[in-house]
């Protein structure tokens, strides 16, 4: 097993030449990436017919797939009614998600409130156990949920955080956004050792073997002092990191089999196949890189 690649939605390069998604996976075939997360950041808005030919067409070119629920999913809301809501956008993410034949739907866990960061992660917690029994309720058990990492200081999701959440039940999945890391440290985790530290770290709490098969964010982001996360940049803008070189050669070394989801800003495509490349140097025993 080895790493796959893929973008975060459609790059310009794609939406330039094709107005639908369906034309994605072959696309991405052609192009040398291997995975695909659809977006539904905004909401759940794709139909089943839509979504059974997207997942057809994803597996006839062995493109892997992936779901993005909505961003207003609030787990750490601790208002019983918008745990209600979060629940159905989630079990909604997870109905388009077992459409398409995703088997993996990333999720935000949501904001502090004025609270304590560990007040606030226990709600998270209690919510996060909510949702995974309406899930299996509605019989979407087989789905991974992926607690994501965020890039906002003032938002749950750093790195122990969504690992805590992850040791709830052995289906879930952590996302970690290395760039959403960079950004809420201002940049303090970045380079070889941050890097060997976090996959570290995440063997320690979930087993080497299921630390293996995490779920990935990359992208370059600009951050601000006071809140972390502002923007997604490209491979292209070199003010910000952090850097693929080192994340790339401590998998690579690894050999662990993680799904890394490009999220540059317009250049997704053609970073992850960067991404991709630099991965293959390191694992194929190319130190030029």
């Amino acid at each position: 097993m080895s790493a796959i690649f893929g973008p975060a939605g459609n790059s310009e390069s794609f939406s330039a030449v094709h107005k639908s998604s369906l034309k994605a996976p072959t696309w991405l075939k052609e192009f040398g990436l291997d995975a695909y997360e659809y977006q539904c950041g905004k909401g759940v808005n794709v139909g089943e017919e839509t979504a059974r030919k997207l997942g057809a067409a994803a597996a006839a070119q062995g493109i892997t797939l992936s779901l993005h629920a909505p961003y207003f999913i609030n787990l750490a809301n601790p208002d019983p009614e918008r745990l209600k809501q979060t629940a159905g956008y989630i079990t909604q993410a997870c109905q388009a998600a077992d459409w398409m034949g995703a088997r993996r739907v990333v999720i935000h866990s949501g904001s502090v409130m004025k609270r304590t960061r560990q007040e606030a992660q226990e709600v998270t917690l209690r919510s996060l156990k909510e949702v995974i029994k309406i899930c299996d309720g509605e019989g979407y058990g087989h789905i991974h949920l992926c607690p994501e990492t965020m890039g906002k200081i003032n938002q749950m999701g750093d790195l122990d955080e969504v690992l805590e959440m992850c040791t709830l039940d052995e289906r879930l999945i952590p996302c970690v956004d290395f760039g959403h890391l960079y950004a809420r440290t201002l940049g303090e985790l970045s380079g070889d050792e941050a890097c060997e530290r976090m996959l570290d770290r995440m063997a320690e709490v979930l087993g080497s073997e299921r630390a293996s098969r995490f779920h990935s964010h990359f992208s370059k982001i600009e951050f601000t002092q006071n809140g972390g996360e502002k923007r997604h940049l490209t491979f292209g803008q070199s003010e910000f990191g952090p850097d693929w070189t080192p994340l790339a050669r401590a998998v690579a070394a690894r050999k662990w089999s993680p799904t890394f989801i490009c999220e540059s800003a317009g250049t997704q495509a053609e970073d992850a196949l960067t991404m991709k490349q630099t991965y293959w140097n390191f694992l194929s025993g190319d130190e030029t890189v």
